[in-house]
């Protein structure tokens, strides 16, 4: 499938935090394709064994979104709910959501508090029924909702609600794709639970134990009017090889091994050092002994809304550096 393509198909798909049902079984009919064996442990992480004589490598992308969970349903049959990572309530206010069954809404901000600073607690579902009763037949307390924003393209750019990390999902898919007789023992993870703390990660990176882990992510770029320079990124400029987060700073190793492979193969490469957030690897990298674990992220505008920014080049540029990255000799 196109990467484009292949992108929006997961896009579409229902998979907050915790409720990753949809989108697992989405990734694997893909993975089924090109993977050995392929399985789903207790957390609900998705593991594709793509199998070498190598050194065994963790290739892992999140496979969960941001989201909302309802936490009451009042009199009038409008809805409070709970975040599902991290929100802003500025960045959700009027966003139109839609449950796992189909059922539309929009996160609303009460009358009162409309012009003024509000925070998450302020705002509430708004999914049309009349009263509770009416609103108990369409959702449940515990149900998830995700937004609904549509797909748009401008050139090479791609705006849509959970770029982070369906972006991410996309490239090591079409990077397992186009690798046929891997030189090393390939296990491509979707995890699980990354956006409320690296959860899905930790067991899987202990279960499999691998020698070297390599995360695909997403990450803040630095090229909108006003950065505060938290990142060091831009989009087009290709794909980001990672030097350090919030939660994890690269093996230096990898970081040279993926800056070695990029420059051979002529890959448009930049460097990504963020200050605020973290991925995967910031679990896996001290699993057990600790695990020589580097990124490759993609630059992504307005994380944690409803309209996410990336550029196709760049997620094409994750793709080869992911694809010579388990090509290549790797030392056990």
């Amino acid at each position: 499938m196109e990467t484009v393509n292949l992108l929006e198909t997961l896009l579409r798909a229902h998979g907050p935090s915790g409720d990753e049902g949809d989108i697992c079984q989405v990734i694997r009919r893909e993975a089924e394709q090109y993977a050995d064996e392929v399985a789903v442990d207790t957390m609900g992480n998705l593991i594709a064994h793509k199998k070498g004589a190598g050194p065994r490598v963790m290739l892992a992308a999140h496979m969960d979104s941001v989201g909302v969970i309802v936490t009451h349903i009042e009199k009038n049959g409008f809805l409070r709910f709970g975040a599902l990572g991290g929100l802003e309530a500025k960045a959700v206010y009027q966003a139109p959501v839609q449950f796992r069954n189909g059922v539309g809404g929009v996160i609303a901000v009460e009358e009162e508090k409309a012009e003024k600073e509000f925070k998450l607690a302020d705002l509430y579902l708004d999914i049309g029924a009349k009263d509770a009763a009416e609103a108990r037949d369409m959702v449940s307390v515990g149900d998830t909702a995700v937004f609904c924003s549509p797909v748009l393209k401008s050139g090479t750019r791609v705006i849509a609600p959970y770029l982070d990390n369906r972006a991410g999902c996309t490239a090591l898919l079409q990077a397992m794709q186009g690798l046929e007789s891997p030189k090393n023992d390939l296990y491509f993870v979707f995890t699980t639970q990354e956006e409320v703390g690296l959860r899905g990660a930790k067991p899987v990176a202990w279960a499999l134990e691998p020698d070297y882990a390599l995360v695909v992510d997403v990450t803040c770029p630095d090229d909108v009017p006003g950065a505060l320079h938290e990142g060091t990124t831009a989009l087009g400029a290709g794909a980001a090889i990672k030097v350090m987060d919030h939660s994890v700073i690269a093996h230096p190793a990898v970081v040279a091994r993926l800056s070695q492979l990029a420059e051979k193969r002529k890959i448009p490469v930049q460097r990504d050092l963020l200050k605020v957030g973290g991925t995967d690897g910031g679990a896996i990298h001290v699993s057990r002994s600790g695990i020589f674990t580097g990124g490759i992220s993609i630059p992504c505008r307005y994380t944690h809304t409803p309209a996410e920014m990336i550029d196709r080049t760049d997620l094409d540029a994750c793709v080869q550096l992911i694809q010579v990255f388990c090509e290549s000799e790797l030392i056990e």
